[in-house]
């Protein structure tokens, strides 16, 4: 993609001691000053790209990376969560529907978009800027199985259900998860927009309590069947939830899955699968289902 954006200014990094450009979606004649001295102040209030010729991030203030691509690997999924989040392949390897709530620089949407063939993959994003920034991150254009929704997502489903096989609960602002997520209403609709074998898949930061007020809303909505695994190198903790009332599966057999998949797809799912399990049988000991 052309850095000559039309509708967009660039600021050189350098007074953050970075090298790389800026890019705001202002016009060319903007003030610049004022410009530098609300990102610096943390009170600029629109997505901004950061580019450094190798890395693009998209980010809600300069402390808060929102999402991250390599210029030489677009399609790539940079950031380690975002790859435990596709272990939903595990229990769907050929998925006919993936919602994806938080848009975002588009890491989940890409991927499942262009590795998943046979998928449809509709992606709900509240923020017009996020959408905004879609070109900046090389998300292909809607069409017949790509569709990106502007919509608050507690709105969105509390519609009609579509049958989804997975849904991906990916919905950080600077604030974190948006509070009107954090409802046991919210969780019951992505459970009944699932369908009877669906999985929810949620990346819950951190360990503050709102997330395991999150994480215990969704134990409730899914009738205690959910395992939840640690990624510590990104202080997040992502959760599975299963509609399927058959829950626990054969883990033996997903087992042969895994290694199946990780022929198709570059992620640890062996490993994945492990400690999938192993959180089944820690919650199991503590008698939460």
């Amino acid at each position: 993609m052309s850095l000559d954006v039309p509708g967009w200014l660039s600021i050189p990094a350098s007074f953050l001691q970075e090298s790389g450009q800026i890019w705001l979606r202002e016009p060319e004649g903007k003030n610049r000053q004022l410009l530098i001295k609300q990102l610096m102040d943390g009170i600029y209030p629109h997505p901004f790209v950061m580019d450094d010729g190798k890395v693009r991030r998209l980010h809600f203030s300069l402390r808060l990376v929102q999402s991250e691509m390599r210029l030489d690997a677009p399609d790539e999924l940079a950031v380690i969560y975002t790859r435990a989040m596709m272990g939903f392949l595990l229990f769907h390897p050929i998925p006919k529907h993936v919602v994806i709530i938080g848009l975002g620089g588009g890491s989940l949407t890409k991927y499942c978009y262009r590795n998943l063939a046979r998928s449809r993959v509709t992606s709900v994003e509240l923020m017009e800027g996020v959408i905004a920034c879609r070109d900046w991150f090389q998300i292909p254009p809607d069409d017949e199985r790509l569709k990106i929704v502007q919509a608050d997502a507690a709105d969105y489903f509390a519609g009609e259900p579509d049958g989804a096989d997975a849904i991906l609960l990916d919905a950080y602002d600077e604030e974190g998860v948006a509070p009107q997520l954090c409802t046991l209403v919210f969780y019951a609709n992505l459970r009944a927009h699932l369908k009877p074998r669906g999985v929810l898949v949620a990346n819950i930061s951190g360990y503050s309590i709102t997330a395991e007020t999150h994480i215990d809303l969704i134990r409730k909505a899914f009738d205690g069947r959910m395992v939840a695994v640690d990624v510590v190198s990104d202080g997040n903790r992502i959760v599975y939830a299963f509609n399927d009332p058959g829950f626990p599966p054969d883990w033996q057999r997903l087992m042969r899955a895994a290694r199946e998949l990780e022929g198709r797809h570059p992620f640890e799912f062996t490993k994945l699968l492990r400690d999938m399990e192993r959180s089944a049988q820690r919650d199991k000991r503590k008698g939460r289902r």
